[in-house]
């Protein structure tokens, strides 16, 4: 069974599965600033950049049971790449929500070099570090924009009520 990335669960994500997740949900900009060069680099295709569609399932009221929600866009490729400091090749791979052929060629080569344990330091902090603030502040600006549109119907009743008692004075 499926188990959203950003809603862990009972057992937690592995973290490859984290940064795959960060990758997919990723700015394709953040992720041309900080990979561009290494994509140009000697990546060998397992799996070419392909588009089709993926069945989307929902829950009615987030635990009720699953149904149909419908059809999304989704890409995804596979690449061997040549990682110089282990001398040796990584297989990353990326799916994305989406069409952008660039967004899954760059987060696939994320995904070969975030395995390397000599890179994976320096990639986390040029590439997930700025990823995850973008996708804070994201969420930061949704949680202030639902916050300014609440409504506090205990307060509404109380001011209604003591509205009655000045008119019997």
């Amino acid at each position: 069974m499926f188990q959203a990335f950003d809603n862990p669960g009972p057992a937690a994500s592995s973290r490859r599965a984290h940064w795959m997740a960060l990758l997919a949900r990723a700015p394709l900009p953040l992720l041309e600033s900080a990979l561009g060069e290494r994509a140009a680099g000697d990546a060998r295709w397992l799996r070419a950049p392909e588009t089709g569609l993926m069945m989307v399932q929902g829950r009615a009221g987030g635990s009720g049971e699953r149904f149909h929600l419908g059809e999304v866009t989704v890409t995804r490729c596979a690449l061997r790449l040549r990682v110089e400091a282990e001398d040796a090749d990584a297989v990353g791979v990326s799916y994305i929500v989406g069409r952008s052929h660039r967004h899954v060629h760059l987060a696939a080569v994320a995904d070969a070099l975030l395995q390397s344990p000599a890179q994976h330091a320096a990639i986390d902090a040029a590439v997930l570090e700025p990823i995850r603030a973008h996708l804070a502040q994201q969420q930061a600006q949704r949680q202030d924009r639902a916050r300014r549109t609440k409504v506090e119907f205990f307060t509404v009743a109380r001011e209604a009520g003591d509205s009655d008692e000045e008119d019997s004075e």
